[in-house]
């Protein structure tokens, strides 16, 4: 199985800046997506971003243009800076990979909370 461990989530400013990671462990597996995810309270999770192993990106409407996903393949891991940090962005971040292609699983990591003041 594959462990997924956030860090990074912490309380900042409104325009203020933060930086995610997520680190993956285990063996025998090869991830071919990973991202991130929020939820907010009473929400369903929602996508923030994603970042495939050749390095295509998707972006949620809303963080598009202030936030940036990146990877590192040979580590595994995956990092989120967020900047220009808004009140609305307050939530818990989780990270996400999917292992394999026909047969792929998804994990989920814990959550990390951010909390942005105004």
């Amino acid at each position: 199985q594959v462990q997924l461990v956030e860090s990074g989530g912490d309380l900042v400013q409104a325009g203020g800046s933060l930086r995610l990671s997520c680190a993956a462990s285990g063996s025998g597996f090869t991830i071919y997506t990973m991202g991130w995810y929020r939820q907010f309270p009473g929400k369903q999770r929602e996508l923030v971003a994603t970042i495939t192993h050749s390095g295509r990106t998707n972006y949620g409407d809303s963080v598009k243009g202030r936030f940036t996903i990146s990877r590192d393949n040979a580590k595994n891991t995956v990092s989120l800076q967020m900047n220009t940090l808004e009140p609305e962005d307050t939530a818990v971040y989780y990270c996400y990979a999917s292992v394999g292609l026909y047969t792929s699983v998804d994990y989920w990591g814990q959550g990390t909370q951010v909390t942005v003041s105004s």
